[in-house]
């Protein structure tokens, strides 16, 4: 059969998943690019990581053969994004086997749809394995006739888990041989060579083991199959490419931008290189944002506004002025929005948070041209070449700006960077992120994992009451099951019944006592680290607890009271912000707990007083209502067709809990009052934004709501009585003492200039001639240094000739000193910025600037008048005749 070149991305996927359908595979939507459950990694890496809890048996999988097209995204390689093969976003096929076929079906089904679904020639294909896998050349010889010195044994043919720990197990790579004349020319040129000869199109791989986060590997109790294979390498292979960047993936995207910027791909290195980071990164962040991932300094955040802000750079070197990565969107909505149809359901979402992040990045690209501007002027007085590394990062780090554009403008005017030590404050960085990382290594829940095998599911009977009684059947106790603990030990407690909330969905994990009868253990926090597992955290007060006791459980009540006020007013402030804002608005993460609320949604505008006063007052007006809260339990489908709003991101079993409260509607597992009027009051106390398009709200209620508004009252009191006023005239004496503070500030200003243009004169008319200029180096009374440089100025306009003016004044202890020189005179050997740096030396301190203008001080006093006196002789030792 012949290589059908014809065979669009979206043909090939399809071919895919239809052939593994017809092996008796189910076909599960992609998972999203955020990982479910998994604080191990930022970002889906593998199309095997949503198959995970059902290859360790966490989960029941919908089929014990399961196939996908998974998004993925693997950051390693984000700096060499742009040669011909490399990308952050690409697609993962695969096809899974939880417990049922192995190794001799996974070769085979492999083998027939690259040689006849696809037409691959069989002479051009060429299998791998682990050196320890005595199988697999077997089933290769078998099925594909191949002779077993003519399959390739590699170390590297080992699957590790995508975070620190997970099933792995050896795998079976196949190789494309793109031909000779992709090769090295050594005779030994082999699969696993360094050259581009054989590329790697699909991994087979074998899960047989659980790797622990020391390394430890132990047989699973079933043997599952994980394959995954590109679908943009494939599909270069299929058309016959030499790139995935000319394949059908991505040439709209290059030709639409190449058109812009009126070029041509496949011409010129630099703009082929930055045409293809625009089409990936282009891809990328449209799936980012699909996905809800939003710009941020942190975590999954910072990949997306790096990836961004790369994107940017390479649009300027283009010569893109505007921005475009919305019409890039499009573009990429338009060639994948049918097979990934939540890219046409969000367009509107992904174009406002892209147009939002690169204008901010606009301003970010004018602010760090000022700062390096800045910083090669004080560079250049000091004669240095170098920009220090500590200087490109904080540029990097603090300011977005990339290393890229600094290292070519730096270039452009005589400067290298130190890339040395850049690398290192970047490594050290990077430690700190690691230290400080949000998402931190999970603890190995092996022991975890064992129990809720054996014991299944825990009953939560927090719904009907904080009380509860039941048996102790686990203890965990530094990562191991034991069978008894005695106090002060801290534990992990697992109940096979519990009224105790564990974290999730926003609201925190409840607190309060196990009682047993020798023993008394606090619970600090409840969690639930497996799905329908429930956790209790803490330590042994008194006594001793045993595995197989009956137990009382008690909620402190206070504190769940209040978390379920805050719980339930988030509901109520989803529906008043939809309300009032619109439909558009959606939910993005929110903090439950019993001081506070805090409720993250999408916003393409701040809110004003007067919007959050509307809001705090209808979401009163729900609460004198006292709408009762209802709840009910029900298929999604149908909860869906009631209008119940799930949240975005969120996945939810077949069966939801929907609970209603007036016109408020949602999917939710938390605990909430029994009617809105328990919750007693609301009040927001902040409305800020924390990404792009993306706004906060802070809010109290019930009897924090209560304090913070008593608090304002005092206040209000103590103002009137100091201002000593009635509370409601606090108002209109604070504005009448703002204006009677205004005009004060008017006359001390026009007393300052007043004094700063007698003190001109007097300087101007004392200055002192060398050769045919003016020379002014004195000090001055000036009340700040703006002051002091409009003094500079009138001195100038003053002496009506060229000339060079230093005037210095002291604040708060130090002495600041502003150096000007005439235009003209920057030609004959005279620049500000080395006469600030030579004074502010011999005063201790520093200087610099640029040739007309500069700046600089320091702190010893006592040398003031000899600094000064150099200025005199730096214009004699460095003025050139005209």
């Amino acid at each position: 059969m012949s290589v059908e070149i014809t065979l669009t991305s979206t043909e090939v996927r399809a071919r895919f998943l239809d052939f593994y359908v017809s092996k008796g595979h189910v076909k599960v939507p992609s998972s999203s690019l955020v990982p479910y459950n998994d604080p191990t990694v930022l970002l889906t890496t593998a199309g095997m990581q949503q198959m995970i809890p059902y290859f360790l048996g966490r989960e029941t999988p919908p089929a014990i053969r399961l196939t996908s097209a998974q998004k993925c995204f693997r950051t390693t390689d984000i700096d060499i994004v742009g040669n011909q093969r490399t990308l952050t976003f690409f697609e993962m096929l695969g096809n899974f086997s939880v417990g049922d076929y192995f190794k001799r079906e996974a070769i085979s089904y492999a083998w027939e749809f690259l040689t006849q679904v696809v037409g691959l020639p069989a002479d051009r294909l060429h299998p791998t394995v682990h050196p320890a896998d005595d199988e697999s050349p077997v089933y290769w010889h078998e099925i594909a006739g191949f002779p077993d010195e003519a399959i390739v044994r590699l170390e590297d043919n080992w699957w590790g888990p995508p975070g620190a720990s997970g099933p792995c197990g050896p795998d079976s790579e196949i190789y494309y041989d793109r031909g000779v004349e992709h090769g090295c020319g050594r005779a030994d040129c082999k699969p696993g060579c360094d050259c581009e000869r054989f590329l790697e199109i699909w991994n087979l791989v074998f899960m047989q083991f659980y790797q622990d986060l020391e390394g430890k590997r132990t047989p699973l109790p079933r043997k599952n199959i994980d394959t995954g294979m590109g679908l943009e390498r494939l599909t270069m292979v299929i058309q016959g490419k030499e790139s995935v960047f000319d394949t059908d993936m991505f040439r709209a995207v290059i030709d639409h931008f190449a058109g812009l910027s009126n070029t041509v791909y496949g011409r010129d290195v630099r703009t082929d290189t930055s045409l293809r980071v625009i089409a990936d990164h282009a891809r990328a962040l449209v799936f980012l944002a699909a996905d809800g991932v939003l710009p941020s300094n942190e975590g999954r955040g910072y990949i997306f506004r790096r990836i961004l802000r790369r994107a940017v750079r390479h649009g300027k070197l283009l010569g893109f002025d505007k921005p475009f990565l919305s019409v890039a969107a499009d573009v990429v909505i338009a060639l994948m929005g049918d097979h990934y149809t939540e890219l046409r359901q969000q367009r509107d979402r992904i174009v406002e948070i892209l147009n939002l992040e690169e204008r901010k990045f606009g301003q970010t690209l004018t602010t760090g041209l000022n700062l390096l501007n800045q910083l090669l002027d004080e560079l250049r007085a000091q004669r240095h070449t170098v920009i220090p590394g500590e200087a490109v990062f904080r540029l990097y780090d603090t300011h977005g700006f990339p290393v890229e554009l600094t290292q070519e403008i730096a270039a452009e005017q005589g400067f290298t960077i130190d890339t040395a030590g850049f690398e290192q404050a970047m490594q050290r960085q990077q430690e700190r992120s690691r230290s400080f990382n949000t998402f931190v290594q999970a603890q190995d829940d092996t022991a975890l994992t064992e129990i809720f095998k054996r014991v299944g599911a825990t009953e939560f009977t927090g719904y009907q009451g904080i009380t509860g009684s039941g048996h102790v059947v686990g203890l965990v106790v530094d990562g191991q099951e034991v069978e008894s603990i005695s106090a002060p030990q801290q534990a992990l407690v697992i109940l096979d019944s519990t009224p105790f909330y564990a974290e999730s969905g926003g609201q925190i994990g409840d607190r309060g006592d196990i009682l047993a009868s020798m023993g008394v253990f606090q619970v600090q926090d409840t969690r639930r680290p497996l799905k329908g597992f429930i956790v209790h955290y803490g330590q042994l007060h008194e006594g001793h607890l045993r595995v197989g006791e009956r137990v009382q459980m008690d909620v402190v009540e206070q504190r769940r009271a209040d978390t379920m006020r805050n719980h339930s007013a988030t509901h109520l402030l989803h529906k008043a912000l939809r309300d009032m804002l619109g439909t558009q608005v959606e939910q993005r993460g929110s903090l439950v707990e019993p001081e506070r609320l805090r409720f993250d949604f999408t916003s393409p505008r701040a809110l004003g007083k007067e919007d959050i006063a509307q809001l705090d007052a209808q979401i009163n007006r729900w609460i004198r209502a006292n709408f009762p809260v209802h709840t009910n339990i029900m298929p999604i489908k149908d909860a869906l067709s009631t209008g119940a709003m799930a949240l975005f991101g969120e996945k939810y079993d077949d069966l939801v809990r929907v609970v209603s409260m007036g016109s408020s509607t949602e999917l939710c597992g938390g605990t909430h009052c029994r009617s809105t009027g328990e919750i007693g009051l609301y009040v927001t106390v902040q409305e800020t934004s924390i990404a792009a398009g993306i706004r906060r709200i802070e809010a109290l209620t019930g009897r924090e709501a209560e304090a913070y508004l008593r608090e304002r009252s005092r206040q209000v009191e103590t103002l009137a009585e100091r201002l000593q006023v009635a509370p409601d005239g606090v108002v209109g004496r604070v504005e009448q003492l703002m204006q009677e503070l205004a005009q004060a500030r008017r006359q001390v200003a026009q007393f300052q200039r007043e004094g700063a243009v007698r003190q001109a004169e007097e300087v101007a008319a004392h200055a002192q001639h060398i050769a045919d200029i003016a020379v002014v180096a004195t000090t001055v009374d000036a009340p700040d240094d703006k002051v002091l440089r409009e003094m500079g100025d009138m001195v100038r306009n003053r002496l009506q000739q060229t000339a060079v003016v230093v005037l210095a004044s002291t604040f708060d202890e130090r002495v600041s000193i502003q150096v000007s020189v005439d235009a003209k005179l920057t030609k004959r050997g005279l620049h500000a910025g080395k006469i600030a740096a030579t004074v502010g030396e011999r005063l201790g301190g520093k200087g610099g600037g640029r040739p007309e203008s500069a700046q600089g001080g320091g702190k010893n006093r006592a040398e003031l008048g000899a600094a000064l006196d150099l200025v005199f002789r730096f214009v004699k030792e460095h003025l050139v005749e005209a």
